[in-house]
Parts: structure tokens; sequence; C-alpha cells
């Protein structure tokens, strides 16, 4: 963190700065009152120590002066005169906390511990806030189809590792899902989970958003912002869309990758921040690479380990439990706990392409949740083109070939199994027999 040490004795501020940076933190020194706010709002602090008693100047004044800046610090007074009183006082108008004066390093060393976890449950409290008002269906992370299994388990493997991981896959597939998950089975679980959506702003307030500015540093900057990166400071910060990001930034983001410092936008100072990226794309970085869209050093950087999500049009035995699943949450939601699929919509579903995989599902679900009339959702209560998606109905000594009343049989009875194992017991071949007719057959 950066410290900053409000003191009108030398010999006050030296002792102290000492204490802070020997606890890991940057310490900054200022006399008086006018150079400590100045301090402040011109370059942000995390923490102050101020005097009570500051020469002239009423510490509890100068509190309320700190306090007004955004984002304020974490403001600790430190005092000479200490009373219940005054400390009630300090602690009422803002201060962080209220040490005696003499004081021991171990007592700064606390009081920045209880600071900086402080900031890191602030963090979480914005990472959960972040999380509700995206809320969607609860995506459970099992599947019957091997790819899929392949992917998560060697995501979780790299999870409690602290290496960088690409995740890659086409939209609506999982990506941040699989990100969040990531992050709660890893080392830094306790700490934030930080999003920049790379492609949302221009490349100057996307630099800004993730690496913060100083004040004054461009047209509209009239207060200091930390950025994503310090929010992300041991936890996770993971970079969706990261094949969108502006080449002109990412050398910056080479440089906290490989040497953990970054600056803030307007500043020459490095600033340390211990991150660990999880980074997603829908694009062929390979490829963008080549072309000279996307630095080469740094897609190696991010490649450490990579995780391709297939597309839900290549997990057919996923398909209804997925889409289950969504019913049952938005049909709670909506009050309709009781509503459910028909025949018709469970095949129209087994069928479907999905381009826009499990972000189309859900949205043509909670869709359907809400103008189905009664309590089975019909192929009317789904958008155009799933009546042309419903599978046909062949029978027995139908006109058609053995590939495609196969394909037919093989599609129902995975739509109707929980699982594939299920799936293969029913046909009576093994699993592998299974996979590779849905292979064969374009099933998958």
């Amino acid at each position: 963190m950066r410290v900053l040490i409000v003191d009108d004795e030398p010999s006050i501020r030296r002792t102290t700065r000492i204490a802070v940076e020997s606890a890991g933190h940057s310490a900054s020194e200022a006399p008086n009152a006018a150079r400590a706010v100045k301090a402040v709002e011109e370059e942000g602090f995390d923490a102050v120590f101020l005097d009570l008693k500051l020469g002239a100047d009423d510490g509890l004044e100068v509190l309320g002066r700190l306090m007004k800046v955004r984002p304020a610090p974490a403001v600790i007074l430190f005092t000479a005169y200490a009373n219940i009183a005054t400390a009630v006082e300090a602690m009422r108008r803002g201060a962080f906390d209220f040490i005696p004066k003499p004081f021991t390093p171990d007592q700064i060393r606390a009081v920045l511990e209880k600071v900086a976890k402080s900031h890191s449950l602030e963090r979480r409290v914005e990472a959960l806030e972040s999380d509700l008002a995206s809320a969607a269906p609860p995506i459970d992370l099992e599947s019957a189809e091997p790819v899929m299994q392949r992917a998560i388990q060697t995501a979780f493997k790299a999870a409690e590792t602290p290496a960088n991981i690409l995740i890659l896959g086409q939209s609506g597939t999982g990506k941040s899902v699989l990100a969040r998950e990531i992050h709660k089975r890893s080392a830094r679980r306790g700490e934030a989970f930080v999003t920049v959506n790379c492609p949302s702003l221009s490349r100057e307030l996307f630099e800004s958003q993730l690496f913060g500015h100083a004040r004054g540093s461009f047209t509209g900057a009239v207060a200091e912002t930390f950025g994503k990166v310090a929010a992300a400071d041991g936890g996770t910060l993971y970079l969706d869309e990261i094949g969108e990001m502006p080449l002109e930034i990412q050398p910056k983001l080479l440089r906290l990758l490989q040497e953990r410092e970054f600056e803030r936008v307007g500043e020459s100072q490095p600033r340390r921040a211990n991150v660990r990226v999880i980074a997603a794309t829908n694009r062929d970085l390979a490829a963008e690479t080549k072309a000279g869209r996307f630095r080469e050093d740094l897609f190696y950087r991010l490649n450490v380990i990579a995780i391709t999500l297939p597309g839900l049009r290549d997990r057919p035995a996923d398909i209804m439990r997925l889409a289950e699943s969504a019913r049952r949450y938005f049909g709670a939601r909506s009050g309709k706990g009781q509503i459910a699929f028909s025949k018709a919509v469970s095949g129209a579903f087994a069928s479907y392409p999905w381009p826009g995989n499990l972000r189309e599902m859900f949205n043509v679900i909670e869709r359907a949740v809400i103008l189905a009339p009664g309590d089975t959702i019909e192929l009317a209560d789904l958008p155009e083109g799933f009546s042309a998606a419903s599978p046909p109905t062949f029978a027995v000594g139908s006109r058609v070939t053995l590939d495609e009343l196969e394909a037919e049989h093989l599609r129902r009875i995975l739509v109707s199994s929980r699982n594939l194992e299920e799936a293969a017991n029913t046909l009576g071949i093994d699993p592998a027999t299974l996979y590779r007719k849905r292979v064969k057959l374009g099933l998958q």
C-alpha cells in the first residue's frame, strides 16, 4: 500500500516510515496539514498516519478534509494526548483507527494489516454485488461429454497453481463462469476477483480503467482512480475477450505479467501488484499473433495453460440437463415453478445448433417461461426458427436411410438420458462406441 505520514516532528515521521517500509509498504511524508491534503488529493494514498496535534493545525479538522477526498484513505490518528473522548470523536468523523504515542513498530504494522484486510473485504463486496447484478442460472460444470470433462479437469488442476490461464471458446460457452470457479479453487480464493471487459471502452479510457490514472492526467480526470489492477491486488484479474485489447496497451500488460509492475496514466512512478491473470477470448490468438494484431510475447506469457470450452452443439448429452436447470431457475423467479417443456420443445432443443451457446439458451428459456400461457412450454412459445429445428418423426419402416434412422434414434436416446453412460446402456453399446457413432453421424 501507499502510506502518507503526517507529523510536524521529523523524528516521528522517520520512525513511522521505517516501520511502514519494514512491513513492505511505500511511505511518503508531510510536515503540515496543507502539504498533507495536497498530497492526498493529487497522488492518492491507501492509508494516512495523522498527528492529532499538528502544530497550529487541528488534526480532527484535517481528518474531515481528508475524508472528503475520493477515494478517501484510511486515516489513523496518533497522539500523545490520547483519551476516550478524543478517540470516539475521531472515529465518529471517519478515522480508521487511533494509536497513542509513544507507539511501537508492531502497532504500526498491526494497524496496516487491518487496513489491508479492510480493502480486501471491500473488493470482495464489490465482486459479490457485481455477481448479483448479473444474476443468471447457476451453471454446474459437470458434463457427460469427454471433451468438456477434459477441459474442466485441466482447469481444476491449474487452479491450484499460480500459472496464468487462457480460456478459449465461442461467445456464451461459460468462460467467465469457469474463470470464477478457478479463482474459488485457488489459493487466492479469499481475495478479490476483478473482471475487465477488454472491448468495452476506447483505448484511453480502457487504459485508465485497467491501470488507473492520476488527477489531471487527461481532460475529465478530476479525481484519481486506482484501477482494476490495484483492486485485484492479491487476487485474480480476469481479462474478458483479451483478443480485442488495444495493441498499444499490450506491452503494459506484459510488464505486469513479467515484473508485477505497472504505472497509472499520468504517472511515471511504478507501482506493484500481485495478481493472477486469467484471460479469455473467442478469437484465434495464434492467428491474431501471425497477423500482427496481438503481441507474440504476450501470447506466450498468457498461454501457459490453455483450456478450450466446446460449444453447446458439441455437448448434445448435456443440452437437456442444462435446459432443465435454466427452466427451474426462471420458473421459480417468475412464479411458475411447475412449468415444463413439451416433448416437441425437448426435441427442438436437441436438434437446434445453438450458435449463441449457453447465453442464447438462457435467453430463449427465460422468454419462453414468461410468454407461455400455461404450465407447458410449447414450440409456439419459442423464437422463430425452433419449429424448423424440431426433429423429424421417423418410424420403423419409414423411407429413410439407415444412417438417418440411426442418427435420429441416437439423438432421442441422448436427449432422454441423464448422461452418456445411461444412453450407452440403453443402446446396448459401450460409451466409447457411442462416442464414435456420434462423431460419424455428425451429432457432436
